[in-house]
């Protein structure tokens, strides 16, 4: 029996990666593909891999895969509903979660409520909604396997613990390309420098939030909700070669790493084929040449996004939301030339502000508190400030 899968983001980075697993191992089936505007690889991708179920956020774009696509036994669909189907409506076993933002929230609820397992790589659905997802996942009985490297790198940690609970987490970081910069060095960062970061090939948004360190925030906040612990359980320790993802403590003391070089297919291969370790083509580790490991305290004086972040896991409700929405814009507005590196964080932390925390907040309160996160935003940068 060939296992079933759904991806959504399928032409993305981590999707394209799942897919490279897919066409090496030649056991999985896929039966669901989802994507935002790129057509032409979705089509590319549909002939290859034939899934009974396509979807595309824009229903133009939809139409045009449609008529591309007419020859072959595959439905098309758009939009959230689309996007809920293709979690859904198949029978995939399991669905793999690769859209960015808080778009993916839906999706993910829809297919655990179908009794589908969720590989995540949709950080933003635990950092903004975890305190609905997981619940959900313990009544549902659906596993989450983690994606992320280092969220990966703390499951595989804890395979075999016995049921003793962890200490402490400590995640790794890489730095990002402005490691030991100062914010005066940071103030003429253009996007062509944030993109270039120095170990992994990520996607625009991620890449931007890796040199700003807000995704190391996002992961931690992610993290408190995977693996049951509190804010202040987790540290973030850099470790600029990426070799180390992500380590444990518990309470003897005992520390267990997970190392690898820095290819995200092993993660999401492993969460694939959870439990099992299959062969993966590609560099190993080569101790005699590393020599040596370094570690550095995360700078939060002048990478202020990963201290904005643990203020909004600690107080929790839905301040993670705002963080994570003024994120999404600002960094979309930096992108295409409309602000500065440094407004990021200043946008950030406004938004943070004024924003009235709700407690438990219910989707649609999740929703409405990234809308006010997008309307502050655009506020200050059309009138100037």
């Amino acid at each position: 029996m060939r296992k079933k899968i759904a991806i959504l983001g399928s032409t993305g980075s981590i999707g394209t990666q799942a897919l490279d697993v897919v066409r090496y191992h030649k056991d999985i089936q896929v039966t669901a593909l989802a994507a935002g505007g790129n057509a032409k690889r979705l089509e590319e991708q549909i002939r290859e891999f034939k899934p009974k179920l396509a979807c595309l956020w824009r229903e133009d774009k939809a139409k045009e895969l449609k008529a591309a696509v007419a020859d072959l036994d595959v439905r098309v669909v758009w939009g959230m509903e689309g996007l809920i189907e293709a979690a859904a409506g198949t029978d995939a076993e399991l669905v793999v979660t690769a859209v960015v933002g808080m778009i993916g929230i839906r999706p993910t609820i829809a297919a655990m409520e179908a009794g589908k397992d969720i590989a995540l790589a949709n950080k933003e659905t635990l950092v903004t909604a975890g305190h609905i997802i997981m619940p959900l996942a313990k009544e549902k009985g659906v596993r989450i396997l983690p994606v992320d490297s280092e969220h990966s790198a703390i499951f595989q940690c804890i395979q075999g613990s016995g049921g003793n609970r962890l200490c402490r987490i400590l995640l790794t970081a890489s730095g990002g390309p402005f490691r030991g910069w100062t914010r005066e060095q940071m103030e003429k960062v253009r996007p062509e420098d944030a993109l270039k970061h120095p170990n992994w090939a990520m996607g625009q948004k991620i890449t931007i939030d890796s040199s700003t360190m807000v995704n190391k925030g996002l992961e931690v906040m992610e993290a408190r909700w995977l693996f049951d612990v509190e804010m202040d359980q987790i540290q973030v320790v850099v470790q600029p070669d990426s070799v180390i993802h992500s380590m444990v403590e518990y309470e003897d003391g005992a520390v267990m790493a997970q190392l690898g070089t820095p290819d995200m297919r092993l993660p999401i291969q492993y969460a694939l084929y959870y439990p099992e370790r299959r062969f993966l083509p590609g560099a190993r580790l080569d101790f005699a040449a590393l020599t040596q490991l370094s570690f550095e305290t995360p700078d939060m004086e002048n990478f202020r996004g990963l201290g904005l972040a643990y203020e909004a896991g600690r107080r929790g409700g839905s301040l993670p939301a705002v963080f994570n929405a003024a994120n999404e814009k600002a960094v979309a507005m930096f992108l295409r030339g409309q602000i500065g590196y440094l407004s990021i964080m200043s946008l950030i932390e406004g938004a943070m502000e004024r924003h009235r925390i709700i407690q438990n907040p219910a989707v649609d309160q999740i929703l409405e508190a990234e809308q006010e996160a997008y309307e502050y935003i655009d506020s200050q940068v059309n009138s100037g400030k």
